[in-house]
């Protein structure tokens, strides 16, 4: 390439610290089961280097939630962590708690906030009113603000208002995220102390909601339900080589070559012969030039669209089911989804 592009500024962005951070003495990972859990700590030494907020990035890692079983078994794992985490604020019984849906429930793919606010158990009116509630059970508000585009009404001013009203002891975010990796759609759930900046994911920056501005602790969740073309494209380079280098070392394993599904070779590393052989000059381009090389031709000409997948109606809803089980289960110790 005889120049070079800064990718970070034409919108190949991403709201997943994990797809960011790539130094093993800032990750912790665990699995359980099929699950993976990746706990990224960002801290004053790291934070310009990765461009990330000091504060831990929790990370769910899962393959299928269409299966009842499977989609149960995130919800445990979200349920885990995510009081794991409160416990580390301190956060006990008594606090109060307000829970934020953003996002556009009109729009499928970042409908992930609204939809998960409408299955919270509300409890604040009660104890605004003077009722009794069953022990076990916290105040707890929640709300879906909109977007801007059809409040007209900037979220934080929002947010910062209704905080500033009912003075929750801490607020817990729902926002749909974007990913730098196809595989990430609808398989990866966020969760962290730092707070989050609406639209970011996709260049569209508000006003930041977090610990700083509110005054009280905000713990943010996400689930990357959107990816750029760029992003396809640049995937499905890598898909296509390292299929080629399977079939290519395969070649005379008949068993192998019969598989109607396959998923290991995505392991095979191909060698740069054999990228060169496959693409010709595209082929001696490292990932980074492959990507500056994309945008070059799709962004001119108004081709890297935001797409989601075929499924997300279903998946959403399935997504927005597991938070709020998860989130009720957590805040409230008479409640079990499970």
């Amino acid at each position: 390439m005889n120049h070079e592009i800064d990718t970070s500024k034409i919108n190949i962005r991403t709201d997943l610290a994990i797809e960011q951070i790539d130094d093993i003495s800032y990750i912790n990972e665990k699995i359980i089961d099929d699950i993976k859990v990746t706990n990224i700590t960002v801290n004053d030494t790291n934070k310009n280097k990765y461009l990330k907020k000091e504060g831990q990035y929790i990370t769910i890692e899962f393959n299928d939630i269409t299966d009842y079983n499977n989609s149960k078994k995130v919800e445990q794992v979200f349920i885990n962590e995510l009081k794991e985490l409160l416990n580390q604020y301190d956060i006990n019984d008594d606090n109060t708690c307000l829970v934020i849906g953003l996002g556009n429930e009109k729009s499928t793919p970042d409908s992930l906030g609204p939809l998960t606010i409408n299955d919270i158990i509300v409890t604040n009116h009660y104890y605004y009113l003077g009722l009794d509630v069953e022990e076990g059970f916290r105040s707890v508000a929640a709300i879906s603000p909109g977007v801007m585009g059809t409040t007209g009404i900037e979220t934080y001013d929002i947010i910062y208002s209704i905080v500033k009203q009912i003075k929750p002891d801490f607020v817990i975010i729902i926002d749909s995220l974007k990913a730098t990796s196809v595989n990430r759609i609808n398989k990866t759930i966020q969760i962290t102390d730092t707070g989050i900046s609406p639209g970011s994911g996709i260049g569209n920056n508000r006003k930041e909601i977090s610990k700083e501005v509110l005054k009280i602790p905000v713990f943010a969740i996400g689930i990357p339900t959107v990816v750029d073309s760029i992003t396809i494209i640049n995937d499905s380079i890598n898909h296509i080589t390292n299929y080629y280098s399977y079939m290519k070392n395969n070649i005379n394993n008949p068993s192998e070559k019969l598989k109607i599904v396959r998923t290991n070779y995505k392991d095979n590393d191909i060698n740069t012969d054999d990228k060169k052989e496959l693409f010709g000059i595209f082929g001696t381009l490292n990932e980074e030039e492959i990507k500056q090389f994309i945008c070059e031709v799709l962004i001119p000409i108004g081709y890297n669209m935001i797409v989601t997948p075929k499924d997300i109606d279903f998946e959403i809803k399935r997504l927005s089911n597991i938070l709020s089980n998860g989130i009720n289960n957590s805040l409230h110790k008479n409640v079990n989804n499970l």
